[in-house]
């Protein structure tokens, strides 16, 4: 699979980024695994397999996960409006928990960029003071439910206040007990932290590039940012605002481990029955096909179908995929920003998928 490494390596040597990990794997046996680079470049320090990643929205499919797993136990009727769960939801009584996983609520979505704190503030960042002005800013919704496709972290950030109302757990302490703590990785592999500076990548954002003069417009690059390093601008460790649609840091090989459970017969994580209906996908109310799971985008390579989810901000960028058909998972992290879903796995999964 020599084409698969030399791609990786002209990311790296063409300054796309400063660090890759890659690899393609069945639900026991890893047929693929590549770590390349620096997760400090000033430090010239090389990322390896405990190297840990922000993953941003991929947070998302755990969400989505959480919520069957209600299901699973009768406490959530995906079916069901949202203000019969949460009485203080302000978006009207005909949305439901199911448009809200499939992004068609149609609340609206405004750029989070500028949604994050440092590390040093996180003890004493307030969530919900935060979240309160933004919901009562964007009160309105934008379409009809289920009228068509509108990706909302904000509704994503509903959820998470869902799954809060009906367990009485923070929706960080629900996802560890009953998601990381099921797998098999040590706890500090994955977690809404960076448990260990020490592994963790420095973010990193092209200094010569249009998108760096945009970045000022979002956040305060003298707070966010530290200095540059080669072709690098460096960012300072940071949390986004809100878990439930971005919060998860992690190494690769635990995403890897996720996916790996979830191809799995008999999941730890969730009833078959409602696993087939996280990768359903989803029809508006015309009939067509929207392009969205519960939570997982859907897509084909090679003949093959896939779902997949993408996580991207400020200094890294990341994807993850299952072939539930073939059997199969990939996933790659980078620490260079990326703001759009990239489907840069279609460049090297395509060695492994035959039509």
């Amino acid at each position: 699979m020599n084409e698969i490494d030399n791609t990786l390596i002209k990311e790296i040597k063409n300054n796309k980024t400063p660090s890759v990990q890659y690899c393609f794997f069945t639900q026991d046996t890893i047929l693929k695994s590549v770590q390349m680079g620096f997760a400090d470049i000033y430090g010239q320090k090389k990322v390896d397999k405990n190297t840990t990643y922000n993953a941003f929205s991929i947070t998302k499919t755990f969400t989505a996960l959480a919520i069957l797993q209600l299901s699973d136990r009768g406490k959530i009727d995906i079916n069901k409006p949202v203000n019969q769960y949460l009485s203080e939801f302000p978006y009207g009584a005909n949305i439901t928990v199911k448009n809200l996983l499939t992004h068609t609520a149609g609340i609206p979505n405004p750029i989070p960029l500028a949604w994050i704190h440092l590390e040093i503030e996180h003890k004493t960042f307030d969530r919900d003071s935060f979240f309160q002005p933004v919901f009562d800013k964007n009160d309105k919704v934008k379409s009809k439910p289920n009228e068509k496709f509108k990706y909302s972290n904000l509704g994503y950030m509903v959820l998470g206040l869902l799954i809060e109302k009906v367990t009485g757990n923070t929706y960080e302490d629900y996802i560890t007990e009953n998601i990381i703590r099921r797998l098999p990785i040590n706890p500090y592999d994955l977690a809404f932290v960076a448990n260990n500076g020490e592994v963790h990548a420095k973010g990193y954002h092209k200094k010569m590039s249009f998108s760096n003069l945009l970045l000022g417009f979002f956040i305060d690059k003298s707070k966010f940012m530290g200095k540059t390093e080669g072709k690098w601008r460096s960012f300072n460790n940071y949390y986004v605002n809100g878990s439930p649609y971005g919060g998860l840091i992690g190494s690769p090989t635990s995403f890897v481990k996720y996916i790996q459970e979830l191809l799995k017969e008999k999941s730890v994580l969730i009833s078959e029955e409602n696993k087939a209906l996280l990768f359903q996908e989803n029809k508006n109310n015309k009939g067509e096909n929207t392009g969205l799971c519960l939570s997982w985008f859907s897509g084909e390579l090679n003949g093959n179908k896939y779902f997949a989810h993408a996580g991207g901000g400020g200094g890294y960028y990341c994807e993850i995929r299952i072939y539930t058909e073939i059997n199969k998972g990939s996933i790659i992290f980078f620490n260079r920003t990326g703001l759009s879903d990239e489907r840069f796995l279609d460049k090297l999964d395509k060695y492994f998928i035959n039509e």
